[in-house]
Protein backbone atom coordinates (compact mmCIF):
# COMPACT_ATOMS: atom_id res chain seq x y z
CA UNK A 1 0.00 0.00 0.00
CA UNK A 2 1.23 3.94 -0.96
CA UNK A 3 0.13 7.24 0.16
CA UNK A 4 -0.33 9.24 -2.49
CA UNK A 5 -2.32 12.69 -2.81
CA UNK A 6 -6.19 12.37 -3.49
CA UNK A 7 -8.28 13.97 -5.88
CA UNK A 8 -11.24 16.16 -4.99
CA UNK A 9 -13.32 13.29 -7.05
CA UNK A 10 -11.32 10.51 -5.62
CA UNK A 11 -11.50 11.73 -2.09
CA UNK A 12 -15.69 12.60 -2.42
CA UNK A 13 -16.40 9.34 -3.44
CA UNK A 14 -14.43 7.72 -0.51
CA UNK A 15 -15.99 9.86 2.27
CA UNK A 16 -19.39 9.65 0.96
CA UNK A 17 -19.54 5.43 1.32
CA UNK A 18 -16.95 5.70 4.39
CA UNK A 19 -18.78 4.88 7.95
CA UNK A 20 -18.76 6.88 10.06
CA UNK A 21 -18.17 9.79 8.01
CA UNK A 22 -18.42 13.35 8.93
CA UNK A 23 -19.52 17.00 7.01
CA UNK A 24 -16.17 17.89 8.53
CA UNK A 25 -14.17 15.46 6.09
CA UNK A 26 -15.50 16.31 2.76
CA UNK A 27 -14.54 18.69 -0.37
CA UNK A 28 -16.80 21.09 0.39
CA UNK A 29 -15.65 21.55 4.16
CA UNK A 30 -12.01 21.90 2.56
CA UNK A 31 -12.97 24.58 0.29
CA UNK A 32 -14.79 26.36 2.67
CA UNK A 33 -11.87 26.45 5.28
CA UNK A 34 -9.46 27.54 2.28
CA UNK A 35 -11.38 30.70 2.63
CA UNK A 36 -10.70 30.97 6.23
CA UNK A 37 -6.93 30.76 5.37
CA UNK A 38 -6.16 27.19 5.80
CA UNK A 39 -4.33 25.39 2.95
CA UNK A 40 -5.57 22.13 2.31
CA UNK A 41 -5.29 18.33 0.50
CA UNK A 42 -6.38 14.60 0.85
CA UNK A 43 -4.41 11.97 1.45
CA UNK A 44 -5.33 8.28 1.07
CA UNK A 45 -3.66 5.20 1.50
CA UNK A 46 -4.33 2.76 -1.65
CA UNK A 47 -3.21 -0.39 -3.34
CA UNK A 48 -4.22 -2.87 -6.03
CA UNK A 49 -8.08 -2.94 -4.69
CA UNK A 50 -8.14 0.34 -4.15
CA UNK A 51 -8.61 3.53 -1.48
CA UNK A 52 -7.94 1.74 2.35
CA UNK A 53 -7.73 5.00 4.26
CA UNK A 54 -8.30 8.63 3.85
CA UNK A 55 -8.21 12.31 5.50
CA UNK A 56 -8.86 15.53 4.70
CA UNK A 57 -5.79 17.59 6.19
CA UNK A 58 -5.85 21.01 6.54
CA UNK A 59 -2.75 23.39 7.33
CA UNK A 60 -2.36 26.80 8.96
CA UNK A 61 0.67 29.11 9.88
CA UNK A 62 1.06 29.08 14.21
CA UNK A 63 3.99 31.33 15.08
CA UNK A 64 5.62 30.91 11.83
CA UNK A 65 5.64 26.96 11.87
CA UNK A 66 3.01 24.71 9.65
CA UNK A 67 0.48 23.08 11.58
CA UNK A 68 -2.00 20.65 10.42
CA UNK A 69 -5.34 18.98 11.57
CA UNK A 70 -7.67 16.32 10.31
CA UNK A 71 -11.28 17.40 11.49
CA UNK A 72 -13.45 14.55 13.18
CA UNK A 73 -10.16 12.29 12.63
CA UNK A 74 -8.95 10.23 10.07
CA UNK A 75 -11.46 8.04 7.59
CA UNK A 76 -10.18 4.27 8.74
CA UNK A 77 -11.00 1.37 10.73
CA UNK A 78 -9.81 2.07 14.05
CA UNK A 79 -10.31 -1.57 14.67
CA UNK A 80 -7.97 -2.37 12.19
CA UNK A 81 -4.61 -1.71 14.03
CA UNK A 82 -2.40 -2.92 11.16
CA UNK A 83 -4.08 -0.55 8.93
CA UNK A 84 -4.00 2.74 11.39
CA UNK A 85 0.00 1.48 12.00
CA UNK A 86 0.30 2.03 8.55
CA UNK A 87 -1.66 5.00 7.27
CA UNK A 88 -0.93 6.86 10.52
CA UNK A 89 3.28 6.19 9.55
CA UNK A 90 2.80 7.36 6.38
CA UNK A 91 1.05 10.37 7.31
CA UNK A 92 3.46 11.05 9.84
CA UNK A 93 6.40 10.61 6.51
CA UNK A 94 4.32 13.05 4.85
CA UNK A 95 3.91 15.77 6.65
CA UNK A 96 7.49 15.83 7.96
CA UNK A 97 9.07 15.76 4.61
CA UNK A 98 6.86 19.03 4.19
CA UNK A 99 8.00 20.80 7.80
CA UNK A 100 4.86 20.20 8.73
CA UNK A 101 5.21 20.31 12.85
CA UNK A 102 1.81 18.32 13.84
CA UNK A 103 -1.09 16.97 12.97
CA UNK A 104 -3.71 17.16 15.58
CA UNK A 105 -7.42 14.88 14.55
CA UNK A 106 -10.15 14.35 16.77
CA UNK A 107 -11.69 11.02 15.47
CA UNK A 108 -15.67 10.02 15.82
CA UNK A 109 -14.63 7.48 18.66
CA UNK A 110 -17.59 7.00 20.70
CA UNK A 111 -16.83 6.07 24.25
CA UNK A 112 -19.86 6.27 26.05
CA UNK A 113 -23.42 6.77 25.22
CA UNK A 114 -26.22 8.40 27.48
CA UNK A 115 -29.77 9.00 27.21
CA UNK A 116 -31.63 12.24 27.42
CA UNK A 117 -31.97 11.83 31.61
CA UNK A 118 -28.21 11.03 31.91
CA UNK A 119 -28.28 7.52 32.25
CA UNK A 120 -25.30 5.21 30.73
CA UNK A 121 -26.99 3.27 27.96
CA UNK A 122 -23.80 2.26 26.35
CA UNK A 123 -19.97 1.75 26.17
CA UNK A 124 -17.55 1.19 22.93
CA UNK A 125 -15.98 -2.59 23.82
CA UNK A 126 -13.25 -1.48 21.71
CA UNK A 127 -12.78 1.52 23.21
CA UNK A 128 -9.32 1.03 25.34
CA UNK A 129 -7.89 -1.38 22.88
CA UNK A 130 -8.52 1.94 19.91
CA UNK A 131 -6.98 4.14 22.39
CA UNK A 132 -4.23 2.05 23.28
CA UNK A 133 -2.96 1.32 19.94
CA UNK A 134 -3.04 4.89 19.28
CA UNK A 135 -1.49 5.88 22.15
CA UNK A 136 1.62 3.07 20.49
CA UNK A 137 1.71 4.91 17.26
CA UNK A 138 2.78 8.05 18.95
CA UNK A 139 -0.67 9.91 19.15
CA UNK A 140 -1.09 12.33 22.82
CA UNK A 141 -4.23 12.45 23.98
CA UNK A 142 -5.05 15.94 25.03
CA UNK A 143 -6.94 14.51 27.63
CA UNK A 144 -11.18 14.33 28.61
CA UNK A 145 -12.16 17.93 28.23
CA UNK A 146 -15.49 18.42 29.61
CA UNK A 147 -16.57 21.88 27.75
CA UNK A 148 -15.67 23.15 24.40
CA UNK A 149 -11.66 23.46 24.34
CA UNK A 150 -11.21 20.34 21.68
CA UNK A 151 -10.93 20.81 18.06
CA UNK A 152 -14.33 19.91 17.81
CA UNK A 153 -16.88 19.11 20.83
CA UNK A 154 -16.55 16.25 23.10
CA UNK A 155 -20.28 15.76 23.34
CA UNK A 156 -22.70 15.78 20.60
CA UNK A 157 -26.57 15.70 21.02
CA UNK A 158 -28.24 13.16 18.71
CA UNK A 159 -31.66 12.33 17.89
CA UNK A 160 -33.01 8.94 16.19
CA UNK A 161 -35.02 10.19 13.28
CA UNK A 162 -35.63 7.10 11.84
CA UNK A 163 -38.92 6.43 13.67
CA UNK A 164 -43.01 7.54 12.69
CA UNK A 165 -43.18 11.18 12.73
CA UNK A 166 -45.37 11.27 15.82
CA UNK A 167 -43.10 8.72 17.80
CA UNK A 168 -40.14 11.66 17.27
CA UNK A 169 -42.59 14.01 18.73
CA UNK A 170 -43.63 11.68 21.93
CA UNK A 171 -39.83 11.38 22.30
CA UNK A 172 -39.54 14.90 23.11
CA UNK A 173 -39.94 16.44 26.48
CA UNK A 174 -43.06 17.13 27.59
CA UNK A 175 -42.85 20.66 28.20
CA UNK A 176 -41.08 21.33 24.80
CA UNK A 177 -44.19 19.81 23.15
CA UNK A 178 -46.20 22.35 25.18
CA UNK A 179 -43.93 25.18 23.98
CA UNK A 180 -44.19 23.50 20.08
CA UNK A 181 -47.45 23.41 20.25
CA UNK A 182 -47.96 27.09 21.75
CA UNK A 183 -45.35 28.89 18.82
CA UNK A 184 -48.04 27.06 16.41
CA UNK A 185 -50.94 28.85 17.72
CA UNK A 186 -49.12 31.76 18.25
CA UNK A 187 -48.60 31.74 14.53
CA UNK A 188 -45.02 31.22 14.20
CA UNK A 189 -44.28 29.63 10.40
CA UNK A 190 -40.97 28.00 9.61
CA UNK A 191 -39.57 28.84 6.16
CA UNK A 192 -36.88 27.82 4.14
CA UNK A 193 -34.80 30.27 2.79
CA UNK A 194 -30.92 30.68 0.96
CA UNK A 195 -28.16 32.51 0.89
CA UNK A 196 -29.64 35.78 0.79
CA UNK A 197 -31.03 35.47 4.04
CA UNK A 198 -28.26 34.16 6.24
CA UNK A 199 -27.69 37.62 7.77
CA UNK A 200 -30.84 36.56 10.09
CA UNK A 201 -28.41 34.23 11.46
CA UNK A 202 -25.44 36.24 11.84
CA UNK A 203 -27.70 38.89 13.47
CA UNK A 204 -28.96 35.93 16.09
CA UNK A 205 -25.21 34.10 17.21
CA UNK A 206 -22.76 37.31 16.52
CA UNK A 207 -22.58 37.53 19.85
CA UNK A 208 -21.92 34.06 20.74
CA UNK A 209 -20.02 32.56 17.46
CA UNK A 210 -16.47 33.31 16.12
CA UNK A 211 -17.03 32.57 12.71
CA UNK A 212 -18.79 35.95 10.50
CA UNK A 213 -21.39 36.36 7.60
CA UNK A 214 -18.88 35.17 5.53
CA UNK A 215 -17.91 32.33 6.50
CA UNK A 216 -21.54 31.03 6.73
CA UNK A 217 -22.36 32.08 2.77
CA UNK A 218 -18.82 30.06 1.94
CA UNK A 219 -20.28 26.96 3.57
CA UNK A 220 -23.36 27.28 1.93
CA UNK A 221 -21.70 28.37 -1.80
CA UNK A 222 -19.96 25.03 -1.35
CA UNK A 223 -22.33 22.66 -0.04
CA UNK A 224 -25.23 24.29 -1.77
CA UNK A 225 -23.37 22.99 -5.31
CA UNK A 226 -24.80 19.27 -4.60
CA UNK A 227 -27.87 20.88 -2.68
CA UNK A 228 -26.10 19.40 0.97
CA UNK A 229 -27.21 22.42 2.36
CA UNK A 230 -30.48 24.20 3.92
CA UNK A 231 -31.43 27.13 5.63
CA UNK A 232 -34.18 27.52 7.96
CA UNK A 233 -36.03 30.69 9.60
CA UNK A 234 -38.75 31.40 11.94
CA UNK A 235 -41.58 34.35 11.64
CA UNK A 236 -44.02 35.94 13.92
CA UNK A 237 -46.87 36.34 11.24
CA UNK A 238 -47.52 39.56 13.17
CA UNK A 239 -51.34 40.31 11.82
CA UNK A 240 -52.18 36.39 12.52
CA UNK A 241 -50.95 37.03 15.80
CA UNK A 242 -53.22 40.14 16.15
CA UNK A 243 -56.77 38.20 15.02
CA UNK A 244 -55.29 35.05 17.39
CA UNK A 245 -55.26 37.27 20.48
CA UNK A 246 -58.20 39.07 19.59
CA UNK A 247 -60.12 36.02 19.55
CA UNK A 248 -59.06 35.38 22.41
CA UNK A 249 -59.45 38.52 24.25
CA UNK A 250 -63.09 38.41 23.08
CA UNK A 251 -63.12 34.47 24.16
CA UNK A 252 -62.08 35.07 27.98
CA UNK A 253 -63.94 38.49 28.01
CA UNK A 254 -67.37 37.08 27.29
CA UNK A 255 -66.83 33.57 29.19
CA UNK A 256 -65.88 35.94 32.09
CA UNK A 257 -69.38 37.95 32.05
CA UNK A 258 -70.92 34.54 31.51
CA UNK A 259 -69.24 33.48 35.12
CA UNK A 260 -70.45 36.98 36.47
CA UNK A 261 -73.99 35.87 35.38
CA UNK A 262 -73.65 32.56 36.77
CA UNK A 263 -72.77 33.99 40.16
CA UNK A 264 -76.17 36.57 39.96
CA UNK A 265 -78.38 33.74 39.25
CA UNK A 266 -77.07 30.97 41.64
CA UNK A 267 -76.95 31.18 45.14
CA UNK A 268 -75.61 28.73 47.57
CA UNK A 269 -72.06 27.08 47.24
CA UNK A 270 -70.19 28.92 44.46
CA UNK A 271 -66.85 27.73 44.87
CA UNK A 272 -66.44 26.07 41.78
CA UNK A 273 -67.90 29.14 39.90
CA UNK A 274 -65.74 31.47 41.86
CA UNK A 275 -62.44 29.71 40.99
CA UNK A 276 -63.32 29.33 37.53
CA UNK A 277 -64.10 32.37 37.33
CA UNK A 278 -60.59 33.29 39.06
CA UNK A 279 -58.78 31.43 36.62
CA UNK A 280 -60.91 32.92 33.29
CA UNK A 281 -60.07 36.20 34.75
CA UNK A 282 -56.64 35.97 35.17
CA UNK A 283 -55.90 34.56 31.77
CA UNK A 284 -58.40 37.69 29.94
CA UNK A 285 -55.64 40.13 31.98
CA UNK A 286 -53.31 37.83 30.12
CA UNK A 287 -54.64 38.62 26.72
CA UNK A 288 -55.60 41.71 27.45
CA UNK A 289 -52.22 43.04 28.15
CA UNK A 290 -51.05 40.55 24.71
CA UNK A 291 -53.39 42.40 22.89
CA UNK A 292 -51.51 45.82 23.55
CA UNK A 293 -48.49 44.02 22.40
CA UNK A 294 -49.66 42.39 19.41
CA UNK A 295 -51.41 45.49 18.24
CA UNK A 296 -47.80 47.18 18.49
CA UNK A 297 -45.76 44.60 16.66
CA UNK A 298 -48.06 44.58 13.68
CA UNK A 299 -48.19 48.68 13.36
CA UNK A 300 -44.21 48.46 14.13
CA UNK A 301 -43.05 45.06 11.82
CA UNK A 302 -46.40 44.43 9.78
CA UNK A 303 -44.14 41.96 7.51
CA UNK A 304 -43.55 39.96 10.68
CA UNK A 305 -40.86 39.54 12.68
CA UNK A 306 -38.08 37.19 12.54
CA UNK A 307 -37.83 35.12 15.42
CA UNK A 308 -34.97 32.21 15.04
CA UNK A 309 -32.74 30.59 12.45
CA UNK A 310 -30.61 27.42 11.28
CA UNK A 311 -28.37 26.29 9.14
CA UNK A 312 -27.91 22.33 8.13
CA UNK A 313 -25.85 20.30 6.50
CA UNK A 314 -27.09 16.84 5.23
CA UNK A 315 -24.44 14.29 4.75
CA UNK A 316 -25.30 10.87 4.24
CA UNK A 317 -28.00 9.47 6.14
CA UNK A 318 -27.16 12.43 8.83
CA UNK A 319 -28.46 15.52 8.77
CA UNK A 320 -25.92 18.29 11.35
CA UNK A 321 -27.28 21.58 13.13
CA UNK A 322 -24.41 23.38 11.96
CA UNK A 323 -25.27 26.49 14.02
CA UNK A 324 -28.84 27.71 15.26
CA UNK A 325 -29.64 30.98 16.77
CA UNK A 326 -33.03 33.39 17.99
CA UNK A 327 -33.70 36.75 18.77
CA UNK A 328 -33.71 37.13 22.46
CA UNK A 329 -36.08 39.72 22.87
CA UNK A 330 -38.69 37.25 21.82
CA UNK A 331 -37.13 34.18 23.59
CA UNK A 332 -41.16 33.93 25.23
CA UNK A 333 -42.21 32.56 21.90
CA UNK A 334 -40.23 28.98 21.69
CA UNK A 335 -39.53 29.80 18.11
CA UNK A 336 -36.58 28.03 18.29
CA UNK A 337 -38.29 24.67 19.97
CA UNK A 338 -40.64 24.91 16.74
CA UNK A 339 -38.15 25.49 14.47
CA UNK A 340 -35.88 22.32 15.28
CA UNK A 341 -39.17 20.08 15.58
CA UNK A 342 -40.23 21.22 12.02
CA UNK A 343 -37.21 20.31 10.80
CA UNK A 344 -36.53 16.89 12.53
CA UNK A 345 -40.23 16.21 10.83
CA UNK A 346 -39.09 17.26 7.93
CA UNK A 347 -35.79 15.37 7.34
CA UNK A 348 -37.57 11.96 8.72
CA UNK A 349 -39.98 11.82 6.16
CA UNK A 350 -37.15 12.29 3.68
CA UNK A 351 -35.27 9.40 4.89
CA UNK A 352 -32.96 11.04 6.63
CA UNK A 353 -31.89 8.44 9.96
CA UNK A 354 -30.26 11.12 12.19
CA UNK A 355 -30.34 14.80 13.48
CA UNK A 356 -27.03 15.92 15.22
CA UNK A 357 -28.26 18.68 17.32
CA UNK A 358 -24.51 19.47 17.58
CA UNK A 359 -21.96 19.92 20.54
CA UNK A 360 -22.83 19.72 24.21
CA UNK A 361 -20.79 19.95 27.19
CA UNK A 362 -20.02 16.28 29.97
CA UNK A 363 -23.54 15.89 31.12
CA UNK A 364 -22.15 14.76 33.96
CA UNK A 365 -20.66 17.96 35.06
CA UNK A 366 -22.50 21.00 36.12
CA UNK A 367 -21.47 24.31 33.99
CA UNK A 368 -22.75 27.14 32.77
CA UNK A 369 -23.22 24.94 29.90
CA UNK A 370 -26.18 22.86 31.78
CA UNK A 371 -28.59 24.79 30.24
CA UNK A 372 -27.36 24.09 26.50
CA UNK A 373 -27.01 20.42 27.56
CA UNK A 374 -30.69 20.69 28.70
CA UNK A 375 -32.02 22.04 25.82
CA UNK A 376 -30.55 20.03 23.34
CA UNK A 377 -31.17 16.40 25.26
CA UNK A 378 -34.92 17.58 25.88
CA UNK A 379 -35.78 16.71 22.11
CA UNK A 380 -35.07 13.34 22.98
CA UNK A 381 -31.48 13.05 22.21
CA UNK A 382 -28.75 10.88 23.47
CA UNK A 383 -24.95 12.34 24.45
CA UNK A 384 -22.27 10.77 22.60
CA UNK A 385 -18.89 11.09 24.08
CA UNK A 386 -16.07 10.72 22.11
CA UNK A 387 -12.29 10.21 22.78
CA UNK A 388 -11.24 13.78 22.66
CA UNK A 389 -8.33 15.59 20.71
CA UNK A 390 -4.74 13.87 19.44
CA UNK A 391 -2.05 15.26 18.54
CA UNK A 392 0.80 13.36 16.72
CA UNK A 393 4.30 15.17 15.69
CA UNK A 394 5.43 14.66 13.01
CA UNK A 395 8.65 16.75 12.55
CA UNK A 396 10.94 16.60 15.73
CA UNK A 397 13.03 19.31 15.46
CA UNK A 398 10.81 22.09 13.65
CA UNK A 399 8.30 20.99 16.87
CA UNK A 400 10.58 21.70 19.14
CA UNK A 401 11.20 25.24 18.33
CA UNK A 402 7.59 25.20 17.46
CA UNK A 403 6.65 24.61 21.08
CA UNK A 404 9.57 27.32 22.36
CA UNK A 405 7.88 29.31 20.13
CA UNK A 406 4.44 28.88 21.54
CA UNK A 407 5.77 29.12 24.96
CA UNK A 408 7.22 32.59 24.34
CA UNK A 409 3.91 34.02 22.85
CA UNK A 410 1.74 32.29 26.26
CA UNK A 411 4.80 34.18 28.58
CA UNK A 412 3.93 37.67 26.20
CA UNK A 413 0.05 37.56 26.46
CA UNK A 414 0.47 36.36 29.88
Amino acid sequence: MVLKQLTNAEFKMFSQNFKPSSIYQTTEYAFTMNEEGYDSFFLGLVDDSGIKAASLILVRKINGFKYAFAPRGFLVDYNNFELVNTFTNEVKKFLGKREIVAIKISPILVKKVYSADYKLIGTNPNYDAIFDNLKKNKFYHLGYNNYFEALKPRFEAIVNIDLPYTQIFANINKNFRTKIRKATRDGIKVYHGNIENLDYLYLHTKDKYPRDLEYFKDLYKFFDKENLIDFYYSKLDTTEYLKITQNLYSKYSKMSLELNDMLIKNSGNNDKIINRKLEVDQRFEEYKKQLVIATNYLREYPDGIILSSALVIKWCDEVHLVIDGYDKNYKNFNAKHLLLWKLMGRYSKLGYKRFNLGGISNIQKESSYSGLNEFKLNFGARASEYAGDFELITNKPLYFMYSQSSNISNMWKK
